[in-house]
């Protein structure tokens, strides 16, 4: 016998709403206890200008019901609550069920009861918030104080997550996510145009890990440089336009990948599931296995195992263990982001892909960490080995159509390359593209000592929407012969 805590009575409050979902009817029920804090403090042109911290606790259950799924949620932590969203979510699930369609099966996934607690070093917040404060605050005065800067802004971010897991075939398991992240910008503004520099890149940089991420990325280390970029980037050379070599850096690759990979390879989206927010997909199933993707040193995994990547962790939100699933082997297209219910019905191995923004959303696929395996150049000699391009880095804009083909980009950043060198830095940089030719234009890629698992925050997905944590890992590559210098 042991003493009960705390999580023995999470795990009880998912039990019972599990119990609730088979006695009213369902064939299957799974449910999470979620508690999650955070806190997101910016500062401004040397100032404190908030300090947000929140905090949200509930359980969510599904049920299963022939062909059709049901949900409910209770922010009340209480068995009375919990055996509520239970019987709610079987009868949702039976209303729904009564459309005709396909029965659901789930694959086969290892029965567990673990604990898995993401490795870090520092707390966030056991971190003072003085300590904090002055971080963003000092970095937002150095880039202020860079004449032609008007805007200087600074944030760090901070996750931490506790879920308790139960389902109806034995699942039991607990998992302590803490994630961490930081950015900044300055905006400098001339007579007649805005230019923006952001670091580590323009949406904030996100880890698993603690405030020792934080500590690596050092804002105020980077903010002279940001803010003296933003001000040259008014006084810059347009992008030259026509079609020429593309190198792009690590974080534009990141969001490349994003947009033309990993919504595209969903397979609730491949599958006619799901079409909310970014569309369905131009991939067919039965082209799994032979159509080719891009080049043969587009070799892309989903990873979340990765130590510090953003969608890193021990089981999804089905109790489907973390996993490396290859999705383009050589540039031909082998694998999808699953659930356990599509993953069945396409005959293929659940890959661990189904995450909830919280305790009161339903499961989805999501992306984990969907990066492109590095090279073996680096970006000083892509840069040499180029005649005539430019050098794309930190997104400013991009657009896709809804079959994740046609898209366009915009970078903060470029320089003109011409004949090996770097000839001159350029401004509002923009590139176009369709997915298969893009990537298949692909033919050199730095190597591991330059790739960075980046984060990606703000993905989203889903009605109503839901915000996910993804990761790309990637390294900085060219692309021959692309569109660039677009206007418009």
């Amino acid at each position: 016998m042991h003493d009960r805590g705390a999580g023995d009575e999470m795990f009880d409050y998912a039990r019972t709403a599990v119990e609730a979902a088979l006695a009213a009817g369902a064939s299957y029920a799974d449910a999470r206890v979620v508690i999650r804090r955070n806190e997101r403090l910016s500062a401004q042109n040397g100032e404190l200008e908030a300090v947000d911290n929140g905090l949200e606790a509930g359980v969510g259950v599904r049920s299963l019901v022939g062909s059709s799924w049901g949900f409910a949620a209770s922010s009340d932590l209480t068995d009375t609550a919990a055996r509520r969203a239970g019987a709610e979510a079987t009868a949702t699930a039976k209303a729904s069920a009564l459309v005709p369609g396909t029965g659901l099966a789930l694959a086969d996934v290892p029965v567990v009861e673990d604990r898995y607690v993401t490795p870090h070093e520092e707390d966030p917040f056991d971190v003072a918030l003085d300590e904090k404060v002055g971080v963003i605050v000092t970095a937002t005065r150095t880039m202020h104080a860079v004449e032609g800067v008007a805007v200087a802004s600074a944030h760090l971010a901070f996750w931490v997550t506790d879920k308790w897991f139960v389902s109806s075939q034995g699942h039991r398991i607990h998992q302590h996510l803490v994630e961490s992240g930081c950015g900044m910008d300055a905006t400098a503004i001339g007579e007649r145009e805005t230019q923006r520099r952001s670091y580590p890149q323009s949406f904030g940089h996100v880890e698993t890990g603690g405030y020792e991420v934080v500590r690596r990325f050092d804002l105020p280390g980077h903010a002279q440089e940001v803010a003296e970029e933003a001000v040259q980037l008014l006084s810059a050379a347009d992008c030259p336009a026509g079609e020429l070599d593309l190198i792009l850096e690590s974080s534009q690759l990141a969001l490349q990948i994003h947009e033309s990979v990993g919504h595209a390879i969903e397979l609730d989206r491949i599958l006619g599931w799901e079409a909310a927010m970014a569309g369905t997909s131009f991939l067919d199933l039965d082209q799994l296995g032979t159509l080719r993707y891009g080049s043969e040193l587009m070799n892309i995994t989903a990873d979340a195992t990765i130590p510090g990547a953003l969608a890193t962790f021990g089981y999804d939100d089905e109790g489907t263990p973390a996993q490396r699933v290859p999705i383009v082997e050589e540039g031909i297209w082998v694998g999808v982001l699953s659930g356990r219910d599509s993953a069945h019905l396409a005959g293929l191995p659940p890959g661990g892909m189904v995450r909830a923004d919280g305790f009161n959303r339903m499961p989805m696929v999501r992306m984990t960490n969907v990066g492109l395996l590095p090279g073996d150049s680096s970006l000083e000699q892509i840069v040499g080995d180029t005649k005539h391009g430019v050098l794309m880095a930190t997104n400013r804009s991009w657009s896709i159509d809804d079959k994740r083909l046609n898209f366009q980009f915009g970078c903060e950043i470029g320089w003109e390359i011409v004949d090996g060198k770097r000839h001159r830095m350029v401004k509002n940089p923009t590139y176009t593209g369709i997915t298969p030719r893009f990537w298949a234009s692909l033919d050199r890629l730095a190597g591991a000592d330059e790739w960075v698992p980046w984060g990606l925050p703000n993905c989203g997905k889903g009605q109503p929407m839901q915000i996910g944590h993804t990761g790309h890992p990637a390294s900085p590559g060219r692309f021959r012969n692309v569109r660039v210098g677009v206007r418009g």
